[in-house]
């Protein structure tokens, strides 16, 4: 597995763990599951996305010290 491809399915199955967290804990707080979907939806795919951009900053950085 190429190391773009760990970066992805690293990124994918943190996304799967983060969603299902937030739903559960959305419609907890709200009682409602429309509100959850779309709580648990929305947040984790942002979250994604700058835990990506997170990696890329380090590995950017691990590159100029090596």
């Amino acid at each position: 597995m190429s190391q773009s491809q760990r970066r992805l399915a690293k990124t994918a199955t943190y996304w799967l763990t983060h969603i299902s967290v937030a739903i559960a804990v959305g419609w907890a707080v709200t009682g409602s599951l429309a509100a959850g979907l779309a709580i648990g939806l929305l947040e984790p795919t942002v979250q994604a996305i700058a835990y990506w951009l997170h990696e890329r900053v380090w590995e950017r950085a691990e590159a100029r010290t090596a």
